[in-house]
C-alpha cells in the first residue's frame, strides 16, 4: 500500500508498570517494546513514522534515533491529543495514517500489512483493528451498525451494562485518510469520564458526516495484546518466546525443552544444531549447524561457529569457530577467539585472548589477554599472569609449547614453539623455541624438623 505513515503513541508513563522507566522500553524478547512497534511498521511499508513521546521524553528520543521523527506531548491529554500532535510534521501529507500503540510489541507487520490493505479495499475513511476477546474487561466496546460498519467504539468507564457485554474490543489501530484525520481531530471535546480527548470519538465525528467506518478482526488476540503491568509483561514475553521457538524448530533447530529455553528476536541458528534445557540466548548471538549448545548455557553478542559441543558455559561478546569441546564450566569473556578443534575442560575462564586449532586447555586455568598457539597443551591449574597492579601485558605461547601443570607465566612473556615448560614453574622471562623453562625454587628437606615442631607446641 502506498502513501501508509506510521503515527505511534508512545507518550504514557505507565503507572502500573511501577518502574522509573517508560513503559514503551521495556524489553520483550529482548528488544523495547516501541523497536518491536517500529520494526513492524518499517516491514509492512511505512514511509515514515512519527513517533509522540512524553513521560521520560529524553529516553524514548534515545531509543528511537534516526528510525522515526519525534514529536513531543508535552501534557498527556489522552489519545485524540496524542495524535493532534503529529499534525504539523505531517502538514500536506496524504495517504493514510497507520495509528498504532508503542506497548504492542507482539502485532506483526503481515498482520498489520493485511490491515492496511483491507482498509484500502473497504473504500472507508477509517478502519479500525478489532478484536474479539473471552474477557474484554478495561477495553473500549466496539459498537456495529446493522450493515456491519462500526458505529462508535465506548470505553470501558462509559459504557452501560449491556454494552459492557460486548466482546469485540478496541484494540487502539486504526487507518485512517489524511488529511482528513487531524481536520476531525481539531474538533474533538473532552466531555467523558476521564476529562481526556478521545481518538475513539473520532469515528463517531466520521460516521455523524457520513462517512463509512470500517472493522478489521485481527484471528489473533494476542497480537494486539497491551502491556499496562508487569504480569502483562511476563504473559507477553511468554507468547514472543513460543514464537521464536517455533519458527527456529520449523527452520530445523531442535529444542529439546521449550519450556525452559530462552532465546531472543534477534539470535540465529542454523539447521540440525540441538539446543539443550536451561539454554539462554540473547543479542547478536549467531549459531552455526550441527551444534550441541547446552545444558546451562548463556551466549551474549557469541559467535558460534559449525559443529561445536558447548555445555555449561557462560560466553559474552566472543567468537568460537568450529568443532570445539566446551565445558563445563566456562567462561568465555569479552574478546576471545576460540580456533577450530579447541577442547576447553572444566573451570576454565578465558579473557581477551586467542586460543588456536587444536590447543587443550583442559581445566582449572585462567587464560587473560594472551595469543597462544595451534596444538598447545595447557596442563592443570595454569595462569597467565597479565595484571601488574597498572598495566595488563599479553601472553603468546608458540605453536605445540607444552606447559606444565600449575605453572604461572608473568606477561609480558613469550614462550616459542615447541618448548616444554617444567610443572609448578612461575616463568618471567622468555623462553626460546625447543627449550625447556623452568622456574622452581631448589628444594630442601630438613630431616626430623616436623617431629622437633610438633614437640615443641606441646
Amino acid at each position: 500500500m502506498n502513501n501508509l505513515t506510521a503515527i505511534i503513541l508512545a507518550a504514557g508513563k505507565g503507572t502500573r508498570m511501577k518502574s522509573k522507566f517508560p513503559k514503551v522500553l521495556h524489553k520483550v524478547g529482548g528488544r523495547p517494546m516501541l523497536q518491536h512497534v517500529l520494526d513492524a511498521a518499517a516491514a509492512c511499508g511505512c514511509t515514515k513514522k512519527v513517533v509522540i513521546i512524553g513521560h521520560e521524553a529524553e529516553l524514548v528520543r534515545e531509543m528511537v534515533g534516526s528510525q522515526a521523527q519525534v514529536v513531543l506531548q508535552a501534557e498527556q491529554l489522552g489519545t485524540g491529543h496524542a495524535v493532534l500532535q503529529a499534525a504539523p510534521v505531517l502538514q500536506g501529507v496524504t495517504g493514510t495514517a497507520l495509528i498504532l500503540c508503542g506497548d504492542t510489541p507482539l502485532l506483526e507487520a503481515a498482520e498489520l500489512a493485511k490491515f492496511a490493505e483491507a482498509h484500502a479495499k473497504s473504500g472507508a475513511a477509517a478502519t479500525v483493528m478489532t478484536a474479539i476477546m473471552a474477557d474484554p474487561f478495561g477495553y473500549g466496546r466496539i459498537l456495529r451498525d446493522p450493515n456491519g460498519n462500526v458505529a462508535g467504539i465506548v470505553e470501558q468507564k462509559d459504557a452501560t451494562a449491556e454494552q459492557q457485554k460486548i466482546q469485540e474490543i478496541n484494540t487502539g489501530i486504526y487507518c485512517v485518510a489524511m488529511p482528513l484525520l487531524f481536520e476531525i481531530l481539531k474538533t474533538l471535546t473532552n466531555d467523558n469520564a476521564q476529562g481526556e480527548y478521545y481518538l475513539t470519538d473520532l469515528l463517531s465525528k466520521l460516521n455523524a458526516q457520513g462517512k463509512k467506518v470500517a472493522g478489521y478482526v485481527t484471528a489473533d488476540s494476542d497480537m494486539v495484546m497491551g502491556i499496562n503491568s508487569r504480569r502483562q509483561l511476563a504473559e507477553a514475553e511468554s507468547v514472543m518466546r513460543q514464537r521464536i521457538l517455533n519458527a527456529l524448530m520449523d527452520s530445523g533447530v531442535t529444542i529439546m525443552d521449550p519450556a525452559s529455553t530462552f532465546i531472543e528476536k534477534s539470535v540465529r541458528i542454523a539447521p540440525d544444531t540441538i539446543i539443550y534445557p536451561y539454554t539462554w540466548l540473547e543479542g547478536s548471538t549467531t549459531i552455526a549447524g550441527d551444534c550441541e549448545i547446552g545444558p546451562n548455557v548463556r551466549f551474549t553478542n557469541v559467535q558460534v561457529g559449525a559443529g561445536n559441543q558447548i555445555q555449561f558455559c557462560y560466553a559474552h561478546d566472543c567468537q568460537v569457530k568450529s568443532q570445539t569441546t566446551i565445558g563445563p564450566y566456562v567462561h568465555l569473556r569479552p574478546d576471545t577467539v576460540i580456533g577450530d578443534k579447541v577442547h576447553i575442560g572444566n573451570f576454565v575462564e578465558v579473557k581477551n585472548s586467542t586460543v588456536d586449532t587444536g590447543t587443550k586447555l583442559p581445566h582449572l586455568t585462567y587464560i587473560g589477554d594472551s595469543d597462544i598457539g595451534s596444538g598447545v597443551n595447557m596442563g592443570c591449574g595454569c595462569i597467565t599472569v597479565n595484571y601488574d597492579g597498572k598495566k595488563k601485558h599479553r601472553t603468546k605461547i608458540g605453536d605445540h609449547a607444552f606447559v606444565g601443570c600449575n605453572t604461572n607465566l608473568v606477561a609480558p612473556v613469550e614462550v616459542g614453539a615447541d618448548t616444554y615448560i617444567g610443572a609448578g614453574s612461575t616463568i618471567t622471562k622468555n623462553v626460546p623455541p625447543d627449550a625447556l623453562g623452568i622456574g622452581r625454587a631448589r628444594q630442601l628437606n630438613i630431616e626430623g624438623w616436623a617431629k622437633k615442631y610438633k614437640e615443641k607446641k606441646v
